[in-house]
């Protein structure tokens, strides 16, 4: 992968040498003298890269790399010096350096660091490249509804998206966590950078560790070359962290760590480095008893905890059923190359009074199979899964069926999905005893 990069060093000769070593590896080279020369360059173009030297003459190149990295966020830095010492590295890693280099040093060095540097921006762009996709596999379900209780999760989660703030999601499985979070991140400050997604149940905490901070070759058997890790990779975007329940204490140590001083160690490396990321956590469970059950660190909740944002689950957002399943209908429709119109009035029924346990995942599921099966242009309740559409008790509106059935099941469906029967009974539009010998009569 060919490079833009900047050499600012006030030695002509480093500058001629560095210059030509970069040039036949086939990257393209800027080189400049001093501060002014280099933030000039930098205000002319992006680089991927910048080789800076501590003493420029009457410049402090200390000073000048803070100026670089808000000009240039994301871009790396390797500090050079011929005058290296642990302070000066201390100095430069926790003012966001990406590596040291002292001098003298040779060819193999330079392309080294600059090879790893072309991995970690080629990691970044297949992310891109990722989330640009993702919209092919995934419906783009819209966020916007007409529940009131998600209307209001809406709108905190746009006003929040602007700041740097830890934001925690809470809801059941399937309710669209990394969904929103991902809308999080494309209305942040934050969308034109890399966004990394890691569930935190999916690897062992070794593996975890691994994934989230990278590792240098060496570090354990298997690792053959160095990896830089999610958090480096989305340096300036956003990291995700689904069921941060499951992180286990280690990991939650070195977590806080970095959430506090945004610094954190590879594996088999002990050099701090630093990341510019902003968090994004989700949970099914409830962290405050996980933190008085001792099972997860009280310091790290509240860092992760700044803004809450509890998202409904499906049964309490019935107005939007209708109008996610057309959603997701016209893109199974797209993917499978079918021609189907909409839902038969019945199908809408039981997709309506269904309590959908595996929630806005269960409902994408279940339209993906009925536009499979659908033999015709509407789907109808033949093409939806028995549990939710129960062949024996399938109504069709002015068909074969007692007012009896059809009774019996509105008063099974409109029981499921309300949490009281004073709700149930109230919706029906009957009083309470007349809903109990209801319920006696169908044995509910």
């Amino acid at each position: 992968m060919t490079l833009q990069i900047l050499i600012i060093d006030d030695e002509p000769n480093i500058r001629k040498t560095l210059a030509a070593c970069l040039d036949a590896a086939g990257h393209q080279v800027t080189s400049t003298r001093n501060a002014d020369e280099a933030m000039a360059a930098v205000a002319e173009g992006f680089f991927d890269l910048i080789f800076l030297d501590l003493r420029l003459g009457t410049d402090d190149g200390l000073k000048l790399l803070p100026r670089l990295l808000a000009e240039l966020p994301g871009t790396r830095v390797i500090v050079i010096t011929a005058f290296a010492s642990i302070d000066s590295a201390v100095s430069a890693i926790k003012s966001g350096a990406f590596d040291y280099l002292p001098k003298p040093f040779g060819p193999d060095q330079v392309r080294l660091v600059t090879r790893r540097v072309a991995e970690l921006r080629a990691m970044e762009e297949q992310v891109r490249d990722l989330q640009r996709d993702i919209g092919q596999w995934q419906p783009a379900v819209e966020f916007s509804s007409s529940s009131p209780a998600m209307c209001k999760v809406l709108q905190t989660a746009r006003q929040v998206a602007g700041s740097e703030a830890s934001i925690l999601l809470r809801g059941e499985n399937g309710t669209g966590k990394t969904m929103l979070a991902r809308a999080i991140h494309s209305w942040s400050l934050r969308a034109a950078k890399p966004m990394a997604v890691v569930s935190c149940p999916s690897l062992s905490a070794d593996l975890l560790e691994s994934a989230l901070f990278g590792h240098v070759k060496g570090a354990f058997t298997g690792a053959l070359r160095d990896q830089p890790g999610r958090i480096a990779a989305c340096d300036g975007g956003t990291l995700f962290l689904d069921e941060i329940g499951d992180l286990a204490p280690a990991l939650q140590a070195k977590l806080l760590r970095f959430v506090q001083d945004r610094e954190y160690e590879r594996v088999g490396d002990p050099r701090p480095r630093r990341a510019d990321v902003r968090i994004i956590t989700a949970t099914n469970v409830d962290l405050g008893k996980a933190v008085a059950a001792g099972h997860f660190r009280e310091d790290l909740y509240y860092r992760l905890n700044v803004i809450a944002l509890d998202l409904p689950p499906l049964r309490e957002r019935v107005e939007d059923i209708t109008a996610l399943a057309r959603e997701l209908l016209g893109f199974f429709c797209r993917q499978n190359r079918k021609s189907i119109l909409g839902f038969t009035p019945e199908a809408l029924m039981f997709l309506q009074t269904y309590p959908w346990p595996g929630n806005v995942r269960e409902l994408r599921n279940v339209i993906e199979r009925a536009v499979i099966l659908c033999p015709s242009d509407h789907i109808g309740p033949e093409s939806l899964p028995e549990n939710l559409a129960p062949r024996e008790t399938m109504l069709r509106l002015g068909g074969p069926v007692s007012l009896a059935v059809i009774e019996e099941h509105h008063i099974r469906r409109v029981i499921a999905r309300t949490s009281t029967l004073q709700e149930a009974a109230e919706i029906l539009g009957i009083d309470q005893a007349t809903l109990w010998r209801r319920r006696k009569v169908y044995d509910i």
